[in-house]
């Protein structure tokens, strides 16, 4: 990975942009999707990316490598539903993605009072970023699809 974040770029995610990554979606991930509510890679980024109120993709030298949005779960509340979904790269670019995710946040979470989801217990390199970005997780819980378990994720931002 190059030291400087000039070749990552954030842009409005567009449908065209699902294929890409459907292809090459990190194995986790695919698993957490499938487990969650049985979708494969494709259904899943289509599915998020129609629900969001807002969604980005990342490019990395020019090739969509991860998307991630919100959308709202109940406007009346303030709860916005985060989620993200990756290629390999990620990995490869971790301190950068750990970095700008960081700083991604407050955007996304702007006009939300609270961010809440779930991570599949399974899903490790997920969980500890979640941390990492200060969101609280609950025990692991049989959440999913044939009792698989995850972890419900938090963090409250204090505005609406």
């Amino acid at each position: 990975m190059r030291g400087d974040l000039s070749h990552i770029v954030f842009v409005r995610a567009t449908a065209d942009h699902v294929d890409p990554i459907a292809g090459r979606l990190r194995a986790a991930d695919v698993a957490e999707v499938k487990a969650a509510a049985g979708l494969v890679s494709r259904e899943a980024l289509l599915s998020s990316l129609e629900k969001s109120d807002r969604a980005f993709t990342v490019m990395i030298n020019g090739v969509p490598e991860i998307m991630f949005g919100v959308a709202s779960l109940n406007v009346l509340t303030g709860l916005g539903v985060p989620w993200m979904l990756g290629t390999d790269v990620v990995t490869a670019n971790y301190r950068a993605v750990l970095r700008l995710s960081r700083m991604m946040l407050p955007g996304l979470a702007r006009g939300y009072s609270v961010l809440r989801n779930i991570v599949h217990a399974d899903n490790r390199v997920s969980v500890a970023w979640l941390r990492w970005l200060g969101f609280r997780l609950s025990e692991p819980l049989p959440l999913g699809r044939n009792g698989a378990l995850f972890h419900v994720f938090e963090k409250e931002f204090g505005h609406v």
